[in-house]
């Protein structure tokens, strides 16, 4: 089940978008920003791993069922839809 909210932000505010699993995933948690029109980007990985090429203004944390992905000096080009993924496995391969 998905559960979508808006959060309202203005450019240069530190944002931070929450996501609850149902049972603790052991960190293995993903973060995917989309933009209109666009493929899913991987951001983070395994709950706080910076993808290769993501800004570091982007950073995850958390731990067992409790994950936060936090947007940094926010940007005009982060307006997006953020989802988070649980998942049981080593780091992801995402292909779209």
């Amino acid at each position: 089940d998905r559960n979508m909210s808006s959060l309202p932000a203005s450019l240069g505010d530190t944002v931070s978008i929450t996501c609850r699993t149902s049972q603790s995933v052991s960190n293995y948690v993903a973060w995917f920003q989309q933009q209109p029109g666009k493929a899913p980007k991987l951001l983070i990985y395994d709950a706080s791993s910076l993808e290769t090429g993501v800004p570091s203004r982007f950073k995850g944390s958390g731990s067992g069922t409790d994950y936060t992905l936090t947007i940094s000096g926010l940007q005009a080009e982060d307006v997006a839809t953020y989802y988070c993924a649980g998942y049981y496995s080593y780091t992801p391969t995402v292909s779209w």
